[in-house]
């Protein structure tokens, strides 16, 4: 047997309210290093109020998030990125003038706390560990273009790569696979996973592609009006007789937003 993975992420008994509505209502849950847990629930069940008081954009009414043991609740975004937390969004955040390798020679830039001049170029900063990145992620020939002309899915694993610059402990993954054809999602989930096992990053991913959750997530979580109904394997999730009846009976089993 082999040891189990330290625990990266560990939510305890989060709340928070919006006008007297219960978004998240005491949520508690781990992510261990080198592991993929998806957060799934219809719309409106809380995902995003959950990764929001994960990364700072929102304080909890009540409870707290450790990263590696430490205290984290509460603290600014950027203090949170800069511990080790990355996120990727729904709209990729890439900017599009800029090159491929530019967009991740940016972000190395930003993780080493070096200044980064506004109207110059990145130059060779950097340039071998963005090309580096871009390899993993399979981007490698694509450095050089534009990011303003590059396919979505191309551009999600720039984004990537993007993520992966901070050297993060924790990748929170918001609707990674919005907008992508359905092979497109898998392939992409795939790569996720094989970097994740390959630096030991703990990944937390919402979805609603129920094929992309069972293919890839190694535990899966279900909010259903804000608090959390099930948590188990792919399996375990998909025979479980109230999820099915708060979401899996709702249509969205596959290809769905």
């Amino acid at each position: 047997m082999s040891a189990p993975m330290p625990t990266v992420l560990e939510a305890r008994d989060l709340a928070r309210s919006f006008g007297g509505v219960k978004a998240v209502d005491g949520v508690s849950f781990s992510v261990e290093a080198g592991k993929l847990v998806a957060l799934i629930g219809p719309n409106g069940a809380g995902k995003t109020t959950c990764f929001n008081m994960l990364n700072g954009q929102l304080k909890p009414d009540r409870g707290e998030v450790l990263l590696v043991g430490r205290p984290i609740t509460g603290l600014e975004p950027r203090k949170i990125w800069r511990l080790g937390v990355g996120r990727t969004f729904q709209i990729t955040a890439t900017f599009s003038s800029m090159t491929v390798r530019e967009n991740v020679q940016m972000a190395l830039i930003s993780h080493e706390g070096e200044g980064w001049r506004l109207f110059g170029r990145a130059d060779a900063r950097h340039r071998e560990a963005a090309d580096a990145l871009l390899a993993q992620v399979g981007m490698a020939q694509q450095a050089g273009r534009a990011c303003g002309v590059l396919a979505y899915g191309d551009l999600k694993r720039v984004e990537l790569a993007v993520a992966l610059a901070n050297a993060p402990k924790l990748l929170l993954m918001d609707e990674p696979t919005a907008g992508m054809a359905p092979q497109e999602r898998i392939a992409l989930m795939a790569l996720t996973a094989r970097i994740a096992r390959h630096r030991g990053i703990a990944v937390l991913f919402t979805e609603h592609d129920m094929d992309v959750v069972f293919a890839h997530a190694d535990r899966v979580l279900v909010l259903d009006r804000g608090r959390l109904i099930a948590s188990g394997t792919s399996a375990e999730v998909r025979n479980d007789p109230q999820v099915r009846a708060v979401y899996l009976g709702s249509g969205a089993t596959s290809g769905g937003h």
